[in-house]
């Protein structure tokens, strides 16, 4: 049996782990407390302590840090991109500048570094305006608004280091895209690339996409609105020429590239590229490819990758934040519902809960993070899997709990 190790703490790598863990031995460093409940080995131990024949490497930090490069000098399979490869993610100026390269299509942009340059682009430009962190922000360095005097204080906010520290002394101002959002996630192994099911994220806080933006309150897939048509233009326009660029480069990427897309009424465009898998993207995907995922993750670890099996029907994830997120969330809530493992205190079937911001004081799971858990249906088709997840949902609760209700509502 493969031994696997995964690297990160939240609810995206403890969905990682679970379906790995279908078909592997699997340690989590550093892993989290529900995790742990769940039957999970985690370790403290780092990485490259832990003996394994596969790593994978769940958060974004680390990969654009180089730890892919550090564990593959020593032999071992490696899912994730070297530190040359995250850079797509790692600085959205360099993003911008490669998809020119590469002819990818995506939205008109400048970069700034000062507070001048940044509102006389805002000022020139029509709404919705697009305000982003040129470098790493945990998912919350973007803006999308269509008050100009919103961005601009966004702006002025990020360029003093006050928002973002020194991600946001550079920042990224882009043309607004408006059409339907999608996520499409790409296996490669440095010169091939296979596509899972596409997978749709709720960002914003409130239902019907209102409130700030956060790093997700839900998610879903398959997307069958989005036809194989659309997706083979995606393909053809976006991901090939990317893998095309990066080869050209010398980037052997291995790894998940996770294409956020605008389906525009000219046609599809990319928003962002992700070096991991996205966060709950991961917690719909994971659950559906959960008998073939170590196999799949493995072979492109190898530079060989194997055929992508179908995905086991349907999954849909409903987000539990806390009270304040994604501002000032608020720690040390008492979580009720959960049994000791971590799971509903009375099991239901097709439904998993995936730990992000939990801890144990006293023997009982208490809220520790912005986005607390992550609650997945599977079924045999949407309908089901959704009306499992919000079944699952509503059995647990805690001060201030944040959900939206509308995750998936009329998907097919």
């Amino acid at each position: 049996m493969t031994r696997c190790v995964v690297v990160g703490r939240g609810a995206r790598e403890h969905a990682l782990a679970f379906a790995l863990a279908n078909s592997a031995e699997v340690v989590v460093t550093p892993g989290n407390a529900g995790m742990a409940a769940h039957g999970l080995a985690i370790s403290d131990l780092s990485a490259t302590e832990l003996g394994a024949d596969l790593v994978v490497i769940g958060p974004e930090a680390p990969l654009v840090e180089g730890l892919a490069d550090e564990l593959r000098a020593t032999g071992v399979a490696v899912f994730g991109p070297g530190a040359d490869g995250a850079r797509l993610e790692g600085s959205k100026a360099y993003l911008k500048g490669f998809l020119a390269a590469a002819g990818v299509p995506s939205a008109r942009y400048d970069v700034v570094d000062t507070v001048e340059a940044a509102e006389a682009r805002l000022r020139a430009a029509t709404p919705p305006y697009v305000v982003k962190t040129d470098g790493l922000a945990a998912g919350k360095g973007v803006l999308v608004t269509d008050s100009l005097e919103a961005a601009l204080a966004d702006a002025r906010e990020k360029l003093s280091g006050r928002a973002f520290g020194e991600a946001g002394r550079r920042l990224v101002i882009e043309e607004g895209l408006v059409g339907e959002e999608c996520s499409i996630h790409a296996i490669c192994d440095g010169e091939r690339f296979a596509t899972l099911a596409v997978a749709q994220d709720y960002k914003r806080l409130g239902e019907g996409d209102r409130g700030p933006n956060t790093g997700g309150m839900g998610a879903y897939a398959p997307v069958g609105r989005l036809d194989a048509g659309t997706l083979g233009a995606i393909e053809e326009s976006v991901l090939a020429p990317t893998i095309a660029e990066l080869r050209r480069r010398g980037v052997d990427y291995r790894g998940v590239l996770y294409a956020g897309m605008m389906l525009t009424s000219e046609g599809p465009r990319l928003i962002e590229y992700n070096v991991r898998f996205g966060d709950p993207e991961a917690e719909v995907l994971a659950p559906l490819y959960r008998e073939g995922l170590a196999d799949l993750l493995g072979s492109a670890a190898e530079g060989r990758l194997g055929p992508v099996p179908a995905p086991a029907g349907a999954a849909v994830t409903v987000v539990l934040a806390a009270a304040g997120y994604p501002e000032s969330p608020r720690a040390g809530e008492v979580i009720e519902g959960l049994g000791p493992d971590g799971q509903l205190g009375e099991p239901l079937e097709g439904v998993v809960v995936f730990h992000a911001g939990t801890a144990r004081d006293a023997g009982r799971f208490v809220t520790a993070g912005g986005r607390v858990l992550a609650v997945t249906g599977t079924g045999p088709d949407l309908a089901t899997a959704r009306a499992r997840a919000y079944e699952g949902a509503s059995r647990i609760d805690f001060p201030g709990c944040q959900r939206r209700l509308d995750v998936a509502r009329g998907a097919s």
